[in-house]
């Protein structure tokens, strides 16, 4: 319910109380549980502009995060690219992108295939870039992030390659983000 929130229908307040209620109701059990549902604390703190309550959560995150043991009853729901894409995904709401590309490009290098989170990162380095001016590696990233989604289908990649786009727009002369918007709209149609 807290990714629907968050994600869904963009409530981080609502998003914050359930990942507060799911970490209180893991802290015993998992600290798998308790880490992810922290780093959902965390972002629902970026959304809401709240940069030290973000920061003590991601760094409460790790700490749950570092005590995982095999036997914890959540461990298969860890990956370990979660903690990266969820920091990056912060910092960007935070409006600090030069924070997040580091976050998000360590995150990148530990995807070994493409799966739906891959476009998600790659979005989100594609977002770190154009507010940062760098148009073309914000051009590279998305086209990456287009070849994931070409495949997967991953709805969250599809919402940030288009929140990218929407960014792009001021250089939409320029003809990368031309190619790039093009492939966005054969995307589309194919879906």
């Amino acid at each position: 319910m807290r990714s629907v929130a968050l994600y869904g229908t963009k409530d981080p307040r609502a998003g914050l109380v359930l990942a507060n209620r799911a970490a209180a109701s893991a802290l015993t059990r998992s600290s798998v549980g308790t880490g992810l549902a922290t780093l959902h604390v965390g972002e629902a703190q970026a959304m809401l502009g709240n940069r030290h309550e973000c920061q003590r959560a991601l760094g409460e995150a790790d700490e749950h995060l570092s005590r995982v043991r095999a036997d914890d009853p959540a461990a298969a729901l860890l990956c370990p690219t979660t903690p990266g894409r969820l920091a990056g995904s912060c910092y960007l709401h935070l409006g600090q992108p030069a924070k997040a590309e580091p976050i998000l490009n360590a995150t990148h290098q530990l995807l070994r295939q493409a799966k739906k989170s891959t476009a998600i990162v790659l979005g989100n380095l594609s977002l770190a870039s154009i507010r940062q001016r760098h148009i073309d590696d914000a051009t590279t990233y998305l086209h990456q992030a287009i070849d994931v989604l070409e495949q997967t289908r991953g709805g969250g990649g599809l919402n940030i390659a288009f929140t990218a786009a929407r960014e792009l727009r001021p250089w939409r002369e320029h003809a990368p983000v031309a190619d790039v918007s093009d492939r966005l709209m054969a995307l589309m149609t194919t879906a």
